[in-house]
């Protein structure tokens, strides 16, 4: 299994802002899911109208932007917001295939095109690679995700709760480190298993069981509990109460 990038963050060290624009709520949805598991900050807006208030409000270090929207088009968006943010990097979302489509997006001033469908994988990785080239990011070096006594190095692999060292396979570290980058969030098995093994959400939801039943063996065996199940919903990490 691939492993993430490290993480990037602002040169302040906050996270990375990203504005993710389109009028289908699942579309956003899943964009938010991806890059919230990247660890950045995300807003999001359903309209042409919505979208230039919110990157008003938020100055999000980049923009992914439908072409289509119910008001205006992404063109006029980016027309709108690059009068205040001239140098803010955009990639167009579009069910268009044409290259006409694309040589009008990109003339306009974008600096990426993808076209639906898409993988989210590919949607973060050119927004990696736009966020470099921008300057608008570091690398975070630290690596380390710590909830309450639980600490994970994202560098090392290495895996501690309360100093003791605890040994995860490289399947049962990502589930680890995705409920680690979502502390205190409930995650249903859909989810996880987008993230974790990529699959499509039919009939695997058992291997997600299966996991978590692998995890809190190691991580809350003789240990006030940190994995708890959410009735009908999925699972959360919190630290332990």
């Amino acid at each position: 299994m691939p492993l993430p990038e490290q993480n990037l963050t602002r040169p302040d060290g906050s996270p990375i802002r990203v504005l993710a624009v389109d009028d289908e709520t699942s579309l956003t949805e899943l964009l938010s899911m991806a890059m919230r598991y990247e660890g950045w900050d995300v807003s999001v807006a359903h309209s042409g109208t919505e979208a230039v208030a919110t990157a008003r409000e938020v100055r999000p270090d980049a923009i992914v932007l439908d072409m289509m929207l119910p008001d205006f088009d992404g063109l006029e968006v980016l027309r709108r917001i690059r009068t205040e943010q001239p140098d803010i990097p955009v990639i167009f979302l579009t069910a268009k295939d044409a290259v006409s489509d694309r040589i009008t997006g990109l003339t306009a001033g974008g600096d990426d095109y993808v076209t639906k469908p898409f993988s989210l994988e590919e949607v973060i990785a050119r927004l990696r690679g736009l966020l470099r080239r921008s300057g608008a990011t570091t690398v975070d070096h630290s690596a380390k995700l710590v909830v309450g006594d639980l600490v994970l190095d994202e560098d090392s692999h290495e895996v501690t709760r309360g100093g003791d060292e605890i040994h995860l396979t490289a399947t049962e570290f990502e589930l680890l480190r995705y409920l680690m980058r979502n502390p205190r969030r409930v995650l249903s098995k859909a989810q996880i298993l987008d993230r974790v093994w990529s699959y499509d959400f039919g009939g695997e939801a058992n291997v997600v069981e299966l996991y978590i039943s692998y995890l809190r063996k190691k991580i809350d065996h003789g240990r006030k509990p940190m994995i708890h199940t959410m009735r009908l919903a999925g699972y959360v990490l919190k630290p332990a109460g």
